[in-house]
């Protein structure tokens, strides 16, 4: 499919619509895999380990027992396009008494656009793609606990000619880490817990340092709970959480004089400059937070603004009119820092070990994502096969997503 869309745009269209998230770079990195976790509402932190573990949790990889490799496809949000193509490739390898290595490569191919100028006339087509090898280890703790640790490469080639007058490539490369923690039977028995915080690196930019963007680093907390354990009948609930731990301040009016700025950051005026800061140093004008600023500040950034948010970003606070901006930093509270939050729900039942039938549910309030998932599986021996099915409403990017899977232990 072609279009008339520059690759920065097509790329912000593609991973916002799916995450409900645009305040970060590299969103791809947040679309999960696997379509055992698609099938049970992308719910997988604390699930039990496979080769998918290096993704959700390197720390689970430490439990594996045996080594695994995984490829999954995906035709990625079929309500917007029909040419963007999903591909993940996983294997975990255990190490007895020492731990578990676990590898991936992602590669989301966004298809073909074409390239026009100002004017918009045509000037032939191109094609854009983002990728991501990590590297990762898991090892325990105590018989019942694991932590685990990845490191990322992460290259984004959204357009090898500058468009218009901007000069350089957009093309970026860059590098990540992630850290995480897992265990069994805690903090009650049949009871599994997860946590990772991932993505965390400096700030990613294509043509000017200037703009640069932070990664997605999200944080991802939730649990397994086995609710039958039998010979053949196995019911599970897992329930995941995920705060993405970015930092963006919108332009804030922090001295009450309705403007934005207007001096350098010694709190001189700055009338030729960029004028971002206020009279007594501080910083107004709208910025995110480095990751380790964010870890903390990503908590309050949404309610606690302590200013007049300049809304339409005009460098001046409206007092009058229905566009008044005066006293707006009054009608935030923590409700709008919780609505941020991702909520990951399902279930998964298994007959043995050859038969599964999952269920889930992704809600994601600011996202405006409320689609029930679906999914199966058929293992036998060192194989399996596993399909996950996005449900929602007509018209929503996310609805009638596939994803299948392949597992082969050796």
């Amino acid at each position: 499919m072609k279009r008339f869309l520059i690759p920065a745009l097509w790329c912000l269209l593609v991973v916002g619509a799916a995450n409900g998230q645009s305040s970060a770079s590299a969103i791809f990195l947040l679309i999960a895999p696997g379509a055992a976790a698609g099938g049970t509402g992308e719910a997988h932190v604390a699930a039990s380990p496979d080769a998918y573990s290096s993704y959700w949790n390197p720390a689970t990889l430490a439990f594996l027992s045996q080594n695994e490799v995984v490829y999954q496809y995906s035709p990625w949000l079929p309500g917007l396009a029909n040419d963007i193509r999903y591909n993940f490739f996983g294997i975990g390898y255990n190490l007895p008494d020492i731990g578990t290595f676990g590898a991936h490569l992602i590669y989301l191919d966004l298809g073909e656009q074409i390239r026009t100028d100002e004017n918009r006339n045509e000037l032939g087509t191109f094609s854009s793609y983002m990728a991501a090898l990590t590297v990762g280890f898991g090892t325990q703790m105590s018989p019942t606990s694991s932590v685990g640790v990845n490191v990322k490469l992460i290259h984004q080639n959204l357009s090898d000619i500058a468009t218009g007058a901007e000069g350089g490539k957009g093309v970026s490369t860059d590098i990540a880490f992630d850290f995480s923690y897992y265990s069994r039977n805690y903090p009650f028995r049949k009871f599994d817990f997860g946590l990772a915080v991932t993505n965390i690196g400096p700030k990613i930019s294509f043509i000017d340092v200037d703009q640069a963007d932070p990664q997605p680093t999200n944080l991802k907390m939730g649990f397994k709970w086995h609710l039958i354990e039998t010979e053949f009948n196995k019911l599970s609930l897992v329930y995941d959480m995920n705060k993405l731990l970015v930092a963006s301040h919108p332009g804030i009016d922090l001295d009450g004089n309705l403007r934005i700025g207007g001096y350098d950051k010694n709190g001189d005026p700055d009338p030729g400059g960029d004028g971002e800061y206020n009279s007594k140093g501080k910083l107004e004008a709208a910025h995110s937070d480095p990751w380790y600023l964010a870890l903390f500040t990503s908590w309050v950034d949404d309610w606690r603004f302590g200013g007049d948010v300049d809304i339409d970003s005009d460098g001046i606070i409206q007092t009058e009119g229905e566009d008044a901006e005066l006293g707006n930093a009054k009608d935030f509270t923590f409700q709008d820092e919780l609505d941020t939050i991702t909520h990951n729900v399902g279930m998964e039942y298994w007959y043995s070990s050859y038969f599964a039938i999952r269920a889930g549910l992704i809600y994601d309030k600011l996202g405006k994502i409320y689609n029930p998932t679906f999914g199966t599986g058929i293992h036998y021996g060192p194989y399996g096969f596993d399909f996950g099915y996005i449900y929602g409403e007509q018209g929503h990017p996310l609805t009638n997503t596939m994803r299948f899977s392949l597992n082969m232990a050796f």
